[in-house]
């Protein structure tokens, strides 16, 4: 079918929210999220990851099918999506669903009132994954749900956001939130809220939560669009240069005159996914949209098969497998783990399949169709042809002109009816190794295996007649068959020799290519699934296979030796246990935090969703790629110039200083000058029209290194050493050693001397990257938006660069999309880049940083190695502790001398009898390393652990034993703590530790673990329990209360809202506070008050949000303030009461506002002030005669008051430090992939400010612990550039990740009283218990050790080992035995 004139649209059309837009122009490389972000008021969806791994994006699209009448509704990452690909569609954002002035929408305020949304970047997105499953639910013909519930069943609820990553909040709260929308949730089941409390009744908890009406649900694809959908206009493409072909004939001509023309640059799209693994560092000049052709978008199923089109996207094939045979229905189990739902509603099966053969994508799809003996269908402009799946992948790179199809899934129910006898029976299944079960990370190794076997006439054996054996993502071009030993295997009889002889075979045939990550561990999962396959028919002699269902084998009998990611439940019901405290109402109650439900419907406004002002700029770094070199020049390529870029800003063009950021330790560059000192290094700024094309011309620059006659770079801490490259440490920071090392060792029956343990970095992650706003003011001055834990320090560092005076610089920060202690000093260059840029340029300058350059220049957390040296009793009891420490701090000295202080205050947290230490902070040609989340408090603590894990190995004593042997006394913990053990009664970890072991059943739990090992081959499990101990600091901070003429509070304080809930405690103390006036009408004070943002020349010596007691310090600053206040008003308070009895708020306040006036004004002029204020705040006749009878008493009391108080909070020496306690225990091992079947933590908070905001930063620091020691690989290559560039090398963890069972108890012990309301910080400590994860799978490893000595008839003794950190899954399969499978079978054949 030809277009004609009349088919063809003049404007791009599509609804967002119900609104129509029609857009005339625009470049067809243009995204959904672009368009959203710059040209709506819609900014909910967020930019995150620009490549679909994080959710952050993700937006509701619909689609109306005239034939059907009916909507199809799906998610997609907008991030990804090309505008010109919704022609016709409608978008759904959060905002949609519901807002401030129209009311929020049930999702909305669950996610509020149970807690889930911390920093709130993340939040839209989820809002978005969860709605749409409510939405496409409530189209299943299942029973009507209860009222308030929805058809969604809570398996389905929890892996509704399975793809979303959240940083902050640890996941279990958004699964409740998703959870409680179920129509099968037991209410028990949910987790702490604020809709409830405690022992209330089932009806009582379900009338709670805000009501869900699906039938009152929003309308996803408005009326008026409907007529645009059923004339199906396409796009003009002589405006758009998007090509939509309707016919194969169509597309050849196309690709034909594309490779006959003049050389421009075309695109073939489906879904536009592929854009998220292989970059577009360039634009396309046109683009060809595949989906309006009909033989590529049909699904067909005939006798012999089902025929998928190429363009049909995965989640539509999953659908359609569902409903076949069990090959097809374990096909499409393999594929929901292919990206997440938000990927595969737009990512076609064919691209998936191109992207394979073409570009060698690592393609779960290609190896599992591969095994079932799929068929492709291409076509090129000479024929069409069938060839196998196996030829496709083979062929050379697929040409331009080369169309594939469709595939073809052959129908083996039907194949094995006509050609096996009815003893033949079908074997398959699917494997895949990955860092996450459910999908979304690709695998180390994928596999597919299908076999027919028999019964042997001759023997009780099984016969192999046939079998196809399929493994890919291993690190080879493209998934293969291993035809050797699926010749070897077909005839034979299986038997233990057999399987041991196949496995050898296939180890010789799956060998990754050269520079492959983990080669052997990738070899050894072959293997692993190999073995598992046939297992269960060759181990207790060959039972026959039971369990076959219509000739298919069910799970394997008797159970799956290996996990390999298949998860029925995700998590259990958790204890959320809070010791609620109501003496200083409302400071400690679980209130909401405030703003989380305007941050869920997209309202809540972060630097990146300020309108961008006219003429606005936009700044991209290019970075140093080499570790030390001379600059000799920069590069851009000419069509860079002509995309909009206005300027390069280097260190030439600074009027100030070259200056990037200023700690008490020293400075940093801003630029390179004319050498580079560290890859990573920022060079010079490019600034363009769009941040689109400041980026690309960044990416594309070329930077010209002069390597010759210089040193060469230092890039180890051992090089380090060697030439004494070290920062100093000044004499306050640096701490003390503790007793006396040599009598300790004397005193040893025991020694471990020398043993080493390193230490890798961490990325932050935060899911809004660097991003700032500068933006010129009159009189030379400039205001800069910034997402920075320290304004204070960017406006400084800001003032020195552009040499002007600091009051010239205002820094304004309201909120931040989560920081851990990346936005502290690392956000200050940003600012200063955008700075300088804007004043140069005269010129509004913006930048939101991508996040492959943040990965690559933030630096991260510090990685060090340890060497020590320890001397312990018989009974375990540690007499002498040495370390050896070398921190890799990089080229910058950060915060780095800090770090040693830090790290023996977590490390002291057991009494080592004696402990010195020679710690060196190296400076090295690596990126900056700086602050993050328990800043060298997180390596102390498993310092300690690794240990006390080596002293129990060597003793072979139970290392929970050893653990207790060496607690602290509180004699000894004022020893190693001198000056911050506080008075006995503060010392709660003994209570702790017992109390943990009690409601946890930990004995009991241990003898079940002991159990289940014996009666387990193939998992192990390990528990741990682990103590924390953690010296806090306090510091200074202001706070400023002003009260307002109509009695609403406004407050500004120091620290920064990052997710922390710093405002919500604050509002409470406000509240709590000036109650103390105890005026009539302060019931619902909080909503009388608002935290506004950050402003350095509002608010001074706003200091460094960070170590986790800002909220408390702010606090106290605002106690002071409100006290002040209190001082002021208290004598008009009882002059007023002794004339009118009680007083209310409001009159008090307007009694100052009246005393003010009066200096100025006439007695008219007042009562017109007072009469307006009456019909604002009162229309009840009593108050109306209550504020008359005040009017004839204004005159007499008279009195100037200031009703805005500031103040600057400094502890004092007793209160400045103290300590925190905390302890847990978990955990299940299988395979090499660590899953947590349950985490049980004790907390001491002290007296909670608010119970709910601590239990989020519990879980969201214990989680995010875990990602450090069990997920998160930040590596750099040979020349110390970070590698990983985004979500599909950097794994965080993600709601499959978490543990299981996750029960949190928050303990007031209440023996603080010399601090903020008895309070305890509760941000980073509880990031230190995630060890015992860590220490748990050590335990684990250890079992799987001691079966493997057994296999190989050895002593069991030897059980001393290292665990690297981070304990990925080859890290831990190598330890369990990367051969283990072949020692077994060796095992049985002895």
């Amino acid at each position: 079918m030809e277009k004609s004139e009349s088919t063809l649209n003049n404007s791009l059309v599509f609804a967002v929210n119900g609104k129509k837009f029609e857009v005339s122009t625009i470049h067809p490389s243009t995204t959904l999220l672009e368009f959203l972000r710059s040209h709506t008021p819609f900014k909910g969806a967020k930019l995150s990851c620009g490549e679909g791994g994080c959710g952050a994006c993700v937006v509701l699209l619909s689609k109306y099918n005239p034939v059907l009448n009916q909507v199809d509704d799906f998610t997609v990452s907008s991030c990804l999506t090309l505008l010109c690909s919704i022609n016709g569609c409608s978008v759904t954002t959060t905002e949609g669903l519901g807002n401030t002035k129209d009311g929020f929408h049930p999702i909305h305020e669950r996610f509020s009132g149970f807690h889930a949304s911390q920093c709130g970047f993340c939040t839209p997105g989820m809002c978005m994954s969860l709605f749409s499953a409510l939405v496409n639910a409530e189209k299943t013909p299942r029973p009507t749900p209860p009222p308030g519930f929805s058809k969604l069943e809570v398996s389905e609820a929890e892996r509704a956001i399975a793809g979303n990553l959240c940083r902050c909040t640890g996941y279990r709260p958004i699964a409740d939130v998703c959870k409680s929308f179920a129509a099968d949730i037991d209410m028990e089941d949910l987790g702490f809220n604020s809709f409830w409390r405690k022992g209330d009744s089932k009806e009582v908890k379900i009338n709670s939560l805000p009501f869900y009406n699906p039938s009152n649900e929003i309308c996803t694809f408005p009326e008026f669009l409907k007529n645009e959908a059923r004339s199906a206009l396409l796009l003009d493409s002589r405006r758009y240069s998007w090509y939509s072909p309707v016919s194969i004939e169509e597309l050849q001509r196309l690709l034909g005159s594309v490779e006959d023309g003049n050389g421009s640059r075309v695109k073939v799209v489906v879904g536009n996914t592929g854009m998220s693994y292989y970059k577009e560092l360039e634009s396309f000049d046109k683009y060809i949209d595949l989906r309006c052709i009909p033989e590529l978008t049909m699904i067909r199923r005939d006798d012999t098969g089902m025929i998928i089109g190429a363009t049909v996207t995965i989640s539509k094939a999953i659908e359609a497998l569902r409903e076949g045979n069990i090959i097809w229905k374990k096909i499409s189990d393999h594929m929901e783990k292919v990206a997440s739902g938000f990927v595969r509603n737009s990512a076609s099966l064919g691209g998936n399949l191109v992207m394979a053969q073409r570009n060698h994508f690592p393609s779960d799809i290609a190896t599992v169709l591969l095994a079932v003996g799929s068929l492709v269908n291409l076509m090129n402009s000479l024929k069409s042809e069938e060839i196998t799946m196996e030829e496709f992948l083979r062929r050379t790179e697929l040409d331009s002109k080369s169309i594939l199809v469709s595939v073809k899934i052959p129908d083996w129910d039907r194949i094995m009816s006509l050609f096996a006898g009815p003893k033949m029976k079908l074997l398959f299944e699917t494997y895949r190794a990955a860092p996450r079960p459910l999908g979304n990370a690709l695998p180390y190794l994928n596999a597919a295996l299908m076999a027919k076997i028999s019964r042997c006439a001759s023997s009780n054996g099984m016969v192999v007649s046939d079998c196809r054996f399929a493994f890919g993502a291993y690190g080879t071009k493209h998934a293969i068959r291993a035809t050797k030993v699926e010749e070897f295997l077909t005839g034979k009889v299986l038997s233990v020799d057999v399987l041991y002889e196949a496995v050898k075979l296939l180890r010789s045939i799956v060998v990754p290519d050269d520079d492959t990550s983990y080669p052997t561990y990738r070899s050894s999962l072959a293997a692993g699934f190999l073995f598992e396959f046939f297992s269960h028919l060759v181990e207790g002699n060959a039972e026959s296979p039971n369990g076959y269902v219509n000739g298919y084998s069910t799970l394997m009998s008797p159970a799956r030796h290996l996990d390999h990611g298949k998860v029925s439940t995700l998590l259990t019901s958790g204890k959320q246990e809070v010791e609620l405290n109501k003496q200083y109402h409302p400071v400690g109650e679980p209130i909401a935090k405030s703003g989380a439900v305007i941050q869920a419907s997209g309202e809540a406004v972060y630097v990146d969703d300020i309108p961008s002002p006219t003429n606005c700029l936009h700044g991209a770094f290019i970075f140093s790629t080499k570790p030390l070199a001379r600059v000799k020049g920069i590069k851009l390529k000419p069509k860079s110039v002509a995309d909009g870029v206005n300027a390069v800003i280097s260190f030439k063009d600074i009027p100030g200083e070259n200056l990037g950021i200023k700690t008490g330790f020293g400075p940093e560059p801003l630029f390179a000058d004319d050498f580079t000192q560290c890859t990573g290094q920022y060079i010079a700024l490019v600034v363009a029209d769009t941040q689109k094309h400041a980026d690309m011309a960044a990416d594309l620059a070329v930077v010209d290194y002069d390597m010759e006659n210089l040193e060469p770079p230092i890039l180890s801490v051992e090089e380090a050493v060697r030439k004494s490259s070290f920062f100093e440490v000044p004499s306050f920071f640096q701490p003390k050693q503790v007793g006396d090392f040599s009598k300790g060792m004397a005193e040893a029956d025991h020694k471990i001397l020398s043993a080493e343990i390193k230490l890798g970095s961490q990325y932050y992650f935060y899911m809004e990257t660097q991003t700032a706003l500068a933006v010129p003011d009159e009189d030379n001055s400039i205001v800069v938006y910034s997402s920075i834990q320290a304004p204070e320090y960017a406006q400084s560092t800001i003032s020195r660069c552009l040499g002007i005076p600091e009051h010239n610089v205002r820094v304004i920060t309201r909120r931040v999309g989560g920081g851990f202690g990346g936005k502290a000093m690392k956000a200050v260059p940003v600012a200063t880049a955008c700075a300088l840029a804007a004043y140069n340029l005269r010129r509004p300058v913006r930048m939101y940083m991508n996040r492959k350059t943040d990965m690559k220049t933030t630096g991260g957390r510090h990685p060090m190695e340890v060497t020590y040296s320890v001397g312990f009793k018989e009974d375990g009891k540690i007499t002498a502790l040495h370390l050896d420490i070398l921190i890799n701090a990089g080229i910058g000295v950060d915060i780095s001398p800090i770090i040693p202080l830090f790290m023996v205050g977590a490390i002291k947290k057991y009494d080592w009898g004696a402990f010195s230490f020679d710690i060196k902070v190296c400076r090295t040609n690596h990126s900056s390393k700086s602050a993050m989340r328990g800043p060298g408090e997180v390596q102390g603590t498993f310092i300690s652990e690794a240990v006390i894990e080596h002293v129990a190995s060597v003793l072979s004593m139970d290392v929970d034993s050893v653990r207790s042997k060496n607690l602290h006394t509180f004699n000894s913990l004022d020893f190693f703590y001198k000056g911050a053990a506080g008075e006995l009664k503060e010392y709660t970890l003994p209570s702790i530790w017992d109390k943990l072991a009690a409601s946890s059943s930990f004995k009991e739990r241990t003898d079940m673990i002991k159990q289940f090992n014996m009666c387990n081959k193939w998992r192990k499990r390990g528990i741990s329990r682990v103590p924390i101990v953690h010296e806090v600091l306090l510091q200074s901070n202001p706070g400023k209360v002003s009260i307002l003429g109509d009695g609403s509070v406004a407050v500004e304080v120091g620290g920064i809202e990052l997710g922390q809930g710093l405002w919500t405690k604050v509002k409470q103390m406000t509240a709590f506070s000036l109650s103390a006036i105890k005026c009539d009408g302060m019931g619902d004070f909080l909503e009388k008050i608002r935290i506004i943002q950050a402003d350095t020349l509002s608010l001074i010596q706003g200091g460094l949000t960070a170590g986790s007691t800002t909220s408390e310090c702010s606090c106290e600053a605002v106690r002071i303030c409100c006290n002040i206040l209190v001082e002021r008003l208290t004598p008009i308070k009882e002059k007023l009461q002794e004339q009118m009895g009680s007083v209310e708020w409001g009159i008090l306040i307007l009694e100052r506002y009246v005393n003010k006036s009066s200096y100025s004004s006439s007695t008219c002029e007042i009562l017109k002030f007072d009469s307006e204020l009456i019909e604002s705040s009162s229309s009840s006749l009593s108050s109306r005669a209550r504020v008359s009878q005040y009017l004839t008493l204004a005159t007499s009391t008279r009195q100037a008051v200031n009703l805005s108080a500031s103040s600057y909070y400094v502890p004092d020496s007793s209160s400045m430090q103290y300590l925190n306690y905390g302890a847990a225990v978990e955990v299940n091992l299988l395979t090499g992939q660590t899953t947590i079947l349950q985490s049980d933590i004790i907390y001491d908070c002290g007296q909670s400010l608010n119970p709910a905001v601590d239990l989020g930063q519990i879980e969201g620091a214990f989680v995010q612990g875990i990602g450090f020691f069990m997920l998160e690989e930040y590596l750099s290559n040979s020349d110390g550039l970070v590698i990983p560039e985004g979500t599909w090398t950097y794994k965080i963890p993600t709601v499959d990740t978490i543990p299981r069972q996750f029960n949190v108890e928050i303990m007031n012990s209440g023996h603080h009283k010399k601090r903020l309301l008895s309070s305890k910080a509760s941000g980073e400590p509880p990031l230190l218990l995630a060890v015992s994860v860590h220490c748990a799978t050590r335990a684990a490893i250890r079992e799987a050790r001691k079966q493997l000595l057994r296999w190989k008839g050895l002593n069991e003794s030897d059980s001393t080992f290292q665990l690297e950190v981070p304990a990925t899954m080859p890290v831990v399969k190598k330890l369990c035995g990367l051969e283990n499978v072949e020692i077994y079978l060796q095992s049985l054949l002895s």
